[in-house]
């Protein structure tokens, strides 16, 4: 076996830690499998890009019905720049709807945690950063343990929402639990059409009840963003069709660091951590580091 890496207090290494992920998600892969709908396998499978010669890791987050893939060229950046990164897959993600409709925000969190955990093995310094609900799940293992990381980064992150059917979901997902609890479930309205960004990637339908986990999450999380105190990094496309722009200044607002730095994104997509628009956000967080002195990338 590969000893490169050291042991964790259960002894395990680095190598032992992603394999167990990995496992994980073939194994939820093969159960959830739903034809026409689940992805290749390498679109949902995590992954870590290792920078041997740096001190520094970056916990990269996903979003709600996508998976590992869509941070894929935010992680490239990162990892030419000469740090390590990992991309955990959230539970419920990279497989069916099905799997995340019975899914909460705490395994997701978990699924997070697993992620530190394995960035631990092999970096003095973590950094976490997330896109969209993985930018909610990041302020928020930030709230939870504020002493495991040295800076987050929320991009798009959901405290708001556009539309006009978000503010109804709670009902309706109240009214779905009930159909299902009498034997009416051909009355429930389980998922909603998901306009995705990236349709290789993300779930074209939303369970009902993941939407309201996120909101149940951000609300968490906005009642203590003032307890943050690591250097923060917030961006937000001026004209996200899904997240309320207003989000973004919210957040900055609340947020109780004075080391903290907000960034607009002339944008009309909610999707901006790929394509062209990504290599624009990209450098913001170049920036950031940089401003703050927070890495000593491997040159």
């Amino acid at each position: 076996m590969n000893t490169a890496f050291p042991l964790t207090k259960s002894g395990k290494t680095t190598e032992m830690l992603l394999a167990a992920e990995s496992a994980l998600f073939i194994k939820e892969y093969e159960k959830n499998y739903s034809a026409g709908e689940s992805k290749h396998p390498d679109i949902g499978m995590p992954f870590f890009l290792h920078s041997p010669k740096s001190d520094a890791g970056i916990l990269l987050i996903h979003g709600m019905m996508a998976a590992p893939e869509e941070v894929r060229e935010w992680a490239n950046f990162l990892h030419e720049k000469g740090l390590t990164i990992y991309a955990p897959r959230l539970s419920g993600h990279g497989t069916s709807s099905k799997d995340l409709s019975v899914r909460n925000y705490n395994e997701w969190l978990d699924s997070v945690d697993r992620g530190h955990a394995i960035l631990k093995t092999c970096c003095k310094k973590i950094l976490v950063a997330g896109f969209s609900t993985g930018a909610g799940l990041a302020l928020q293992s930030v709230i939870l343990k504020p002493n495991d990381f040295e800076a987050v980064i929320a991009i798009s992150a959901p405290l708001r929402f556009k539309s006009f059917s978000s503010r109804f979901a709670e009902t309706l997902n109240g009214f779905n639990l009930f159909c299902n609890y009498f034997g009416m479930g051909n009355l429930a309205r389980e998922f909603m059409k998901n306009d995705a960004d990236n349709p290789h990637i993300n779930y074209l339908r939303c369970p009902v009840s993941a939407f309201v986990q996120v909101k149940k999450l951000m609300k968490k999380v906005s009642r203590s963003l003032p307890d943050i105190f690591i250097p923060a990094l917030v961006i937000q496309a001026k004209n996200d069709p899904k997240v309320a722009p207003e989000s973004g200044p919210a957040i900055f607002k609340l947020l109780g660091t004075d080391k903290k730095h907000f960034s607009w994104i002339d944008y009309n997509m909610h999707g901006i951590v790929r394509g062209e628009i990504g290599i624009e956000v990209f450098k913001e967080v170049e920036s950031f580091f940089v401003a703050y002195s927070l890495v000593n990338p491997a040159k």
